[in-house]
């Protein structure tokens, strides 16, 4: 299994990647994963590698949301910005 520094760096670099890099790799880990031919480790450490970037990708649309919000605010033509989940 991968060492806890080597995740870190990975981490950090999902981190400075756009929304859509770490969209294209978290779709190749889930078609890695549903392959079903990964050693135990490997599809730990792939599924680990998924999660950090669901949530990266999470932040990142958050960010836009809110990006988008103030902006409409500013704007003065729309006071909230909701989307449905």
């Amino acid at each position: 299994m991968a060492n806890y520094e080597t995740l870190d760096v990975h981490n950090q670099k999902m981190e400075e990647n756009s929304f859509e890099e770490n969209l294209k790799e978290l779709e190749e880990i889930v078609l890695k994963l549903e392959n079903g031919e990964v050693p135990l480790d490997e599809a730990i450490n792939e599924f680990h590698k998924a999660m950090v970037l669901v949530k990266s990708c999470d932040d990142k649309l958050n960010d836009a949301k809110d990006s988008i919000a103030k902006l409409v605010k500013d704007n003065e033509n729309i006071i909230d910005f909701n989307v449905e989940e």
